[in-house]
């Protein structure tokens, strides 16, 4: 990890809803072959009991990868399989609950959407990270609220004036491909957040590496 950040910099790759549990991970490993850094487990649709078996099976892929493993929503879940961090939306609960189940060592970002409000409250929260999104049009939640490039450029100056060393990472999320992502890099963004952009493409290892040279 970059020492001046708190979450790393480059390709943060979101998991996609799949069942199938072993073409999952053999689309981590070719993603992180690729240079992705991080992976968010997401599901909105597996049972409680598919779930907790993917998440399990997840975190240790990516614990022996080497590269982060984030809980999207749930930070009972993260604690109880020892994730690296858990991200949070609006709905999810608030970061110190989050904090004081998980420990000072751990990662916890938070959704922004578009909204400069919520990112300053989450800087004063002591997030890891904020994100903002929708970047782009987005197949996964297509009814998402749009953020700009400009929202980004704003988190970014957000988190350079912030007097926290190592300082909070922006995230950008939303509709994101390797073919638009270079603006949203270049407007600020730390890290990429793929769901489609990265696992629905037809060459996963490729489309990391290529989203990874943005940052080079």
């Amino acid at each position: 990890m970059n020492s001046s950040l708190r979450f790393p910099k480059g390709l943060y790759g979101v998991t996609p809803e799949w069942d199938d549990t072993d073409k999952l991970l053999d689309a981590v490993s070719a993603a992180t072959n690729g240079g992705m850094v991080a992976l968010q487990w997401r599901r909105k649709t597996a049972t409680p009991e598919g779930g907790l078996a993917q998440v399990r099976r997840l975190a240790a892929h990516c614990r022996g990868l080497g590269i982060l493993f984030i809980v999207n929503d749930d930070w009972r879940l993260a604690a109880l399989i020892d994730a690296d961090g858990v991200h949070l939306g609006r709905d999810d609960g608030s970061v110190a609950q989050a904090r004081l189940a998980l420990g000072s060592e751990k990662i916890i970002g938070c959704s922004c959407y578009n909204q400069r409000q919520l990112a300053i409250q989450a800087l004063k929260d002591d997030v890891d990270y904020i994100a903002f999104g929708a970047m782009y049009p987005s197949s996964v939640k297509p009814d998402a609220v749009r953020a700009t490039l400009e929202d980004v450029e704003q988190g970014r100056m957000l988190v350079e004036s912030s007097r926290a060393r190592p300082r909070a990472a922006v995230v950008a999320i939303g509709g994101i491909t390797a073919d638009n992502a270079g603006p949203v890099v270049h407007a600020g963004a730390d890290s990429i957040a793929l769901i489609s952009g990265l696992f629905e493409s037809d060459d996963i290892r490729a489309t990391a590496a290529r989203c990874a040279a943005l940052f080079a």
